[in-house]
């Protein structure tokens, strides 16, 4: 402990006083903090490290956060899978676009896919005009540039860009001449049957390692250069000054420029300009190797993902013997980023739940003759069965779950003490679920006492065990309590998981596992 840096450690307490729970931005400037702060005293417990700092203030840090690896933002060579054309021999990254859209796991493999190698391809997106719009939506949003928030790949009669005629495009990026850059690009074939027009990738981070690996001194010239990026037509002048590889501040690989049709005049000394284009012209050699080009065809409603700041792309020339139509967009890495981490930390929550009703929810419920997933199982089935609406379905087999995060796991509770399982449950699924779930949860024990209080009859249908937590939790509600909870906003839905509840308790009686639900409770995360 006495080697980490006091600032450093304090800076990350990530206590509600110095973070935002909900968001974990930090709550002081790193100025308020004192001057010669120093640790007063240090405790490992349970695998915590507890700090009492010089101030009085008071931190907890996992040990396993405070041990673990330097990590980054994942843009680097060092969170990818550096490739040649024959990594792929036996296919390419690629993915059913119903599936993909349908499953969150696939959604996942997708984006992790153009996040690590660079690229993926969706099978199937409906050949139909801006569906590459609804693609670049599934994960971000659509970067609109000079050429409008998508344009066409295809033959034009004016063009403005060697992309628009039927040539051969060689490896290159897209719009250097942007600062910042599009990091994504998506081009969705609507029609591809012409002769020719095949598509082609290489691994920009691949060939520039090459690089760096054989000839050195070439590598840290394009790394320092800043080259003039230059786009212009008659609306339009846009200009980057960036060097061709750019590398942060370890020297990782972090970003590839290179299109030989918007490179402006370089200015220099001689020795200069000689030392650049021999690199460049070196570099440039290395991206048209065969076994660094991976080549195929789009075919009708395939559309294509790749990282812009490090694959180049190219095509072969056509003939205009058949029709040959793209449409591309922009997007950006970040909200594919983002997007990825979001759906890894659902599959996560969505295990831990599973892992609930697999393991503590093999354990008896409260005296009743099913265990406690089966009764949620059994809740979540009588929802379903019923055509509630899914966050519903949600609330029914969740509305139990804060049974497995009391301190007895429930047992308080039929030893004469409410543990608020309710209570505990929504705050603990809030971290996922938006109201519409939740608070059928928290209020379904209100719901129960309500319906003791205002249905006849009800409460003579209640088990034994429920007969005797009701008494537990308070009893049937007195006429004014009733009143106030039927104004609630979720009273309906609470009455409505209520009656699934007590539903939910037949022995053996057949319902889908947790599996069938959790695409359903993946559609209501937050």
């Amino acid at each position: 402990m006495s080697e980490l840096p006091p600032y450093w450690l304090r800076d990350n307490c990530p206590c509600a006083e110095c973070r935002d729970p909900r968001n974990g931005q930090k709550l002081f400037q790193i100025n308020d903090l004192p001057d010669e702060l120093t640790i007063a005293a240090g405790t490992e417990l349970d695998g915590n490290l507890e700090v009492l700092w010089s101030d009085g203030h008071r931190s907890r840090y996992p040990l396993e956060w405070l041990t673990a690896e330097r990590d980054g933002d994942g843009r680097t060579e060092a969170d990818k899978r550096l490739w040649v054309a024959a990594d792929f021999r036996r296919g390419v990254p690629e993915a059913d676009w119903e599936t993909y859209l349908g499953d969150p796991a696939e959604q996942a493999a997708v984006l992790a896919a153009v996040r690590r190698s660079g690229f993926a391809v969706l099978r199937g997106v409906p050949a139909l005009e801006r569906q590459v719009l609804r693609v670049a939506e599934s994960f971000g949003y659509v970067r609109v540039t000079n050429y409008g928030e998508l344009f066409d790949v295809r033959v034009e009669p004016d063009p403005n860009n060697l992309a628009f005629t039927s040539a051969a495009i060689a490896p290159h990026t897209d719009n250097p001449y942007r600062d910042p850059v599009p990091t994504l690009q998506l081009l969705h074939c609507l029609e591809n049957s012409a002769t020719g027009g095949d598509s082609g990738l290489v691994d920009g981070f691949r060939a520039a390692a090459i690089l760096r690996a054989e000839s050195p001194a070439d590598f840290a010239v394009l790394t320092r250069t800043p080259v003039p990026f230059v786009f212009r037509d008659r609306r339009t002048e846009l200009r980057a000054d960036r060097p061709l590889i750019e590398v942060d501040g370890l020297g990782r690989i972090r970003e590839v420029r290179f299109n030989n049709r918007s490179i402006g005049t370089l200015r220099g000394s001689a020795e200069e300009l000689t030392a650049f284009y021999a690199a460049y012209r070196r570099f440039a050699a290395i991206t048209l190797r065969p076994e660094l080009q991976l080549a195929f065809r789009l075919d009708r409603g395939d559309c294509l993902v790749f990282d812009n700041t490090r694959l180049l792309h190219a095509r072969t020339a056509f003939r205009q013997d058949g029709g040959r139509h793209l449409q591309g967009c922009y997007a950006d890495l970040d909200s594919l980023a983002s997007t990825l981490t979001v759906l890894h930390r659902r599959t996560a929550a969505l295990d831990a739940i599973a892992e609930l009703f697999a393991g503590e929810g093999a354990g008896e419920y409260l005296g009743e003759a099913v265990t406690m997933a089966e009764h949620m199982l059994q809740a979540a089935a009588a929802a379903e069965a019923a055509g509630a609406p899914e966050h519903l379905v949600a609330a029914a087999l969740l509305h139990d779950v804060g049974h497995f995060h009391g301190a007895l796991h429930g047992r308080d509770l039929m030893e004469g003490q409410d543990n608020r399982h309710s209570d505990t449950g929504a705050d603990w699924l809030a971290q996922w679920f938006g109201p519409e779930v939740t608070e059928p949860v928290r209020l379904h024990v209100a719901a129960k006492r309500y319906l003791c209080a205002v249905e006849p009859g009800y409460r003579e249908r209640l088990s034994e065990a429920s007969e005797y937590t009701l008494a537990v939790q308070g009893g049937p509600m007195d006429d004014r309590q009733a009143a106030a909870f039927a104004e609630l906003p979720g009273a309906a839905d609470a009455v409505a998981v209520r009656r699934w509840d007590e539903q939910a308790k037949v022995a053996g009686a057949a319902t889908p596992g947790f599996d069938h639900f959790r695409p359903l409770l993946a559609a209501l995360m937050n």
